[in-house]
């Protein structure tokens, strides 16, 4: 079998492909959630309120991954000119693109678009054994914390003892770090 190279590159989202950026967004990760908890699992994953607040903190930089000229994923990145020290907020593959190596191209072409940067952060649900192993063994990044309802993340005000289990996976997670430069 031959295997046909895809090109991967970035785009800039513009103000106008907001909405319809956030709904793959919102799709992607909401495929997930269903995929591990069922159809029912309570409110939508990620709220609108949380993509839309990242989309406007200062410094955000929003991407289209393209391969081949379509569009087939998106990114969110914070970047910090000043130290250097920059976040993946949002990362996604739709669903009918995974397992051809875009988003590792897409990652590559991220990294090689911020070459001055010393350290990457993002974080992803403990349940997402296929964004886990994408971080840790394709990508280069170690785990650095790991928020569960023994060590909460102090963002989150609940108290975590009292929920079910199918309501934790918003709250238990991994934080990665990959450093580029010391």
């Amino acid at each position: 079998m031959i295997m046909q190279e895809k090109q991967v590159t970035l785009m800039s989202v513009q103000q106008e492909d907001r909405l319809e950026f956030k709904q793959k967004l919102k799709t992607a990760f909401t495929d997930a959630v269903i995929k591990e908890f069922g159809q029912y699992h309570g409110k939508p994953i990620p709220s609108d309120e949380d993509i839309e607040s990242s989309f406007d903190e200062e410094n955000m930089v929003l991407y289209h991954i393209l391969s081949n000229g379509n569009p087939v994923g998106g990114a969110v990145l914070q970047i910090n000119e000043e130290t250097q020290h920059h976040e993946l907020e949002w990362f996604f593959i739709d669903s009918g693109n995974h397992n051809q190596g875009i988003g590792l191209a897409a990652w590559q072409a991220i990294e090689a678009a911020y070459p001055a940067t010393k350290v990457w952060q993002t974080g992803t649900p403990y349940f997402e054994k296929r964004n886990v192993h994408f971080y840790l063994n394709k990508c280069g990044f170690h785990i650095t914390e790991f928020y569960n309802r023994y060590h909460p993340d102090t963002h989150f005000p609940a108290d975590l003892r009292d929920y079910n289990l199918t309501d934790l996976y918003e709250y238990e997670y991994f934080i990665f770090e990959k450093v580029m430069k010391k």
